[in-house]
């Protein structure tokens, strides 16, 4: 049996210490036993330096259906920045989704307040198809960008797929933004039509949805009721989900693996949200972290809140689809006991978790009392995870272990992760992810156990392309090489090596910012904030203690004839950011200054902003002061 231990909460101390007749049961040791591995890090080597052998191994391991088989795994004709996958294959992906026996379970859902449903894979397929069918019907054609802003339901799963089946491309928008951010997506994608809810229900709340995609300007709607009937009068030319499924079949689209199947959204640092496509060889990528990493197997079931707004979404539906595993969707917020008992009803066999929920969980007391034994393991990604709360989580789940995953959007999944066959550390990485490899290199580019993180490509997953913008400059421009000549790409993620199969994150290395687990620049949120009255400069920043998941700290200069006191603005501030960006964004801090620190090249210092909140111990009562009686700090910096 697998031990844990809950005694030690030191960050390197393992928790979790599989053994021997464990291992010899995962997904893991099953590939070590085909390449002849006698560890895990015998095994990631091979896996980079053999890469068109490792997935080969995994599309033949997860079954991908090809209607024509690939003639090489990888072609580097244009280099590692532009490879091609698969050459040759001819697939839809989406019918590998349904291999599991057509009377198993695909989904198992539930409202806030409802009963617990199932859909099985026939059902989910005949839906699938019978979308495809009707966007045909309603005159999309291939290519056509089709988006989807809609909570994570069973529809919504079979909306995404039925949108590849027809070789069409869906784009990904959150639920939670604001119109602003919506009509920026849509632009940025130029959508023909989206599928959206009426409203969401969340904790006995109603909130406006389908009104919110209207105020965007978006184009023709298809209409989804929360309910039973639409609570919404539409627009004429909108369609209602019941008026739109007509049509019962139809064929599928067959294309090529690197023909584009989605459009993802992930903030840089220029203000606008980066358009990421994935392609039809991106889900391999899902699938095989799921398999070897989350070690899910047929049968399992998979429990992650998330929406197809986020790349969590359309990676819980091929990590569970192409795993033959069933999707456990609940339809409501996942911070209550209502959440709990879901889990423990859907015999829930994989948790995903973001950090910050798990904290929510821990402080209120709302798991307590619930049976969470089928649990075989969880898994944490989107924030930096405090060792507390996973030591807490486990013990929840009767002891099993926490598995971080951390990538990104423009990975299709992640670089460094966890694996089950290895003790975990609380909060804490045990292994770069198969298939794919990193470096971490200092201020001067050395090697070092602490500084920026580079990928060294390629993998099946990486983008290769930005609707809005160029990809080389973002990912390659002025990378350093390996001794070997290899090119580097960027991701930004700021890494240190604790110890042998030890990794903490430590944020990020740009002006990128992930709060809740939702990524957004500086810029974004700073553009909202400087329409507020009396605010002349503003800069956003991410600060963590290391304690748990990032928060905003907001830096304000003010008018000079500002009367306003701190707590005015800060409403103020909260507000703008709920209406043009995300309720989901709340301000920590906001510290009032008589001006902010410039580089040379005149951009905001944020890195000192963060550093002297920082000193002054994060305290907004050591940080804070009117804003008509700034003074100088010694070191320039005015607070």
């Amino acid at each position: 049996m697998a031990s844990v231990n809950f005694t030690k909460k030191s960050v390197t101390a393992p928790a979790w210490m599989p053994s021997p007749d464990f291992i010899s049961t995962t997904n893991m040791a099953w590939l070590m036993r085909q390449v002849g591995a006698n560890s895990y890090d015998e095994l990631h080597r091979w896996s980079v330096r053999h890469r068109e052998q490792f997935w080969k191994l995994a599309i033949e391991r997860l079954d991908v259906r090809l209607r024509h088989p690939f003639s090489r795994v990888m072609d580097l004709t244009d280099g590692v920045e532009s490879p091609r996958w698969l050459p040759d294959a001819r697939l839809n992906i989406v019918e590998s989704c349904f291999s599991a026996a057509p009377d198993s379970p695909a989904i198992i859902h539930q409202a806030e307040h409802g009963e617990l449903k199932t859909m099985s894979v026939a059902e989910l397929e005949a839906l699938t198809r019978k979308v495809a069918a009707n966007l045909k019907r309603c005159g999309f054609k291939q290519g056509d960008r089709l988006a989807i802003i809609m909570s994570m339901t069973a529809e919504a799963v079979a909306i995404y797929l039925g949108i590849i089946m027809a070789g069409a491309v869906a784009v990904g928008i959150a639920d939670s933004f604001q119109p602003r951010e919506i009509a920026q997506r849509l632009n940025t994608s130029r959508a023909k039509a989206v599928f959206v809810q009426d409203i969401i229900e969340r904790n006995r709340k109603r909130l406006p949805l389908y009104a919110n995609v209207i105020q965007a300007g978006a184009p023709r709607v298809i209409a989804l009721p929360a309910r039973k009937e639409l609570q919404v009068t539409l627009r004429p030319g909108d369609l209602s989900w019941n008026d739109f499924l007509q049509d019962a079949g139809s064929e599928i689209h067959i294309g090529g693996p690197g023909d584009s199947i989605n459009i993802l959204f992930s903030s840089g640092t220029t203000g606008d949200a980066k358009a990421i496509p994935w392609t039809q060889a991106t889900p391999i990528k899902c699938a095989m972290d799921a398999h070897f990493h989350q070690d899910v197997k047929a049968g399992d079931v998979l429990v992650w809140p998330t929406n197809m707004g986020w790349m969590m979404g359309p990676w819980l539906v091929f990590a569970g689809l192409l795993n033959r595993a069933t999707l456990g969707l609940f339809y409501g917020a996942p911070t209550g006991c209502e959440f709990g008992e879901f889990v423990q009803n859907a015999k829930t066999t994989m948790l995903g978790v973001v950090p910050g929920m798990v904290k929510t969980w821990r402080n209120s007391h709302c798991m307590d009392g619930l049976d969470w034994s089928r649990i075989k393991l969880i898994s944490s990604t989107g924030e930096c995870s405090s060792a507390d709360d996973m030591l807490w989580l486990m013990k929840l789940a009767g002891g099993k272990p926490v598995i971080e995953y951390c990538g990104g959007t423009e990975i299709g999944g992640g670089y460094i992760a966890g694996t089950v066959t290895q003790p975990c550390v609380p909060g804490a990485f045990n292994a770069p992810v198969l298939g794919i490899d990193f470096v971490i290199l200092d201020a001067d580019g050395h090697s070092s156990d602490s500084g920026e993180l580079f990928i060294v490509p390629p993998s099946i997953g990486l983008s290769t392309s930005l609707l809005n913008d160029k990809h080389h400059e973002i990912y390659f421009a002025g990378t350093p090489k390996l001794a070997d000549g290899r090119q580097l790409r960027r991701h930004g993620d700021q890494m240190q090596k604790l110890g042998e199969n030890c990794w903490c994150g430590l944020g990020r290395a740009d002006d990128t910012m992930n709060l809740g687990g939702i990524k957004i620049s500086s810029a974004e949120i700073e553009s909202v904030l400087r329409h507020v009255s009396d605010v002349v400069e503003v800069a956003a920043v991410a600060v963590s203690t290391g304690k748990g998941p990032s928060s905003l700290v907001v830096f304000a200069v003010c008018a000079p004839h500002c009367r306003k006191d701190r707590e005015e603005l800060l409403h103020a501030m909260q507000q703008v950011i709920k209406q043009e960006l995300n309720p989901l964004f709340k301000i920590h801090d906001l510290v009032l200054v008589g001006s902010l620190p410039r580089t040379a090249s005149n951009k905001i210092g944020r890195k000192s902003l963060r550093d002297q909140w920082m000193f002054n111990g994060g305290s907004s009562a050591l940080a804070t002061v009117n804003c008509v009686t700034n003074q100088a700090d010694k070191n320039g910096l005015q607070i």
